[in-house]
């Protein structure tokens, strides 16, 4: 569909604002149903009902107690109260998965939708406010995305190539031709046919540059938004990141999701992201296929998407916190 949006980023000059986006000051937004809640004064739950065949991959809080997750299974999203595990459908699914989702500060919804390309969606009416195609070859898997004060970053898992929108004055959304397709080269090895190659994304600690996992290979890698080029980041004798999935990045310590691990691995990373030591690895129970996950009052959310489980419309989905 052609997207609605304010004044647009203007096409001249738009390399130079993604280039410069990346180093934006405040780029990264960090993460901005089920019967299971806590009492008004109880703790808060650490494993949280969602709906029964749901389907949930991507996860984003906000600068409240609510997160937002996105189905797999009808691209819907949901919205609930980490306080209460209480929640609702804030809007109502293409029929098309949604894969990673971010909420920005103006209460917009960037979400990643696999095959179908990308969707801007109103958190808070649940109304579709842009929509986007990449043009690419075929097939593709938007997979995850990335904001930061100048462009939403999204990865292809099936092609060797980042999206990006580039945001306008006041954060104005872009005419569908103005996504930018950037190409990765350097040490980039993608893996051909339907593989996940590209999946989590973030930026670096010092913000002039992106990090995206690699899931098949297990490999981080350190991306040039101007120019596509990557560099694997050294981890030293840190076993690969295989099946990396969601990505979190706190100051300098960099949470990565291995989703049918059952586990994170927390990296501490250099200012500029090229190398890192892993310090520690959370696992929990709980966990059955967790994919992406979001911060919120020193604690981790992760969604467990049971990929090992045939879904179903009864089959039952939960969210899972654990200590940051």
């Amino acid at each position: 569909m052609t997207p609605t949006h304010g004044s647009p980023a203007p096409a001249v000059g738009r390399r130079a604002l993604l280039a410069g986006g990346a180093a934006a000051a405040g780029a990264a937004l960090l993460g901005a149903g089920g019967p299971a809640h806590a009492a008004s004064g109880a703790p808060w739950p650490t494993v949280i009902r969602l709906p029964d065949g749901f389907r949930p991959e991507g996860i984003t809080v906000g600068g409240g107690p609510y997160a937002y997750l996105g189905s797999l299974g009808d691209g819907s999203v949901y919205r609930v109260d980490l306080r209460t595990g209480r929640g609702r459908i804030v809007s109502e699914g293409p029929g098309t998965p949604s894969v990673g989702l971010k909420l920005d500060g103006r209460g917009r919804l960037f979400v990643a939708g696999r095959g179908e390309g990308i969707r801007v969606v109103d958190a808070g009416s649940g109304r579709v406010l842009a929509a986007y195609r990449p043009a690419t070859a075929t097939p593709t898997f938007v997979n995850d995305v990335h904001l930061t004060s100048r462009a939403a970053w999204f990865t292809d898992s099936y092609q060797p190539v980042l999206y990006a929108l580039p945001l306008g004055r006041g954060g104005a959304l872009p005419a569908a031709d103005e996504m930018v397709r950037l190409p990765l080269g350097g040490d980039w090895n993608q893996a051909p046919g339907e593989v996940v190659n590209a999946n989590g994304i973030t930026r670096t600690p010092d913000g002039k540059a992106l990090l995206v996992v690699q899931s098949g290979a297990g490999v981080l890698h350190r991306v040039d938004p101007r120019t596509g080029v990557t560099r694997r980041v050294d981890l030293g004798d840190a076993p690969p990141l295989t099946n990396g999935d969601g990505l979190l990045l706190r100051g300098r310590t960099l949470y990565v999701v291995q989703n049918r691990q059952n586990a994170v691995d927390v990296l501490e990373l250099s200012a500029d992201g090229s190398s890192g030591v892993r310090r520690r690895r959370i696992t929990d129970p709980a966990f059955d296929v967790p994919t992406t996950v979001a911060a919120y009052r020193g604690r981790l959310y992760l969604p467990n998407a049971r990929f090992t489980t045939t879904p179903t419309p009864t089959t039952p989905y939960t969210l899972v916190a654990v200590p940051a």
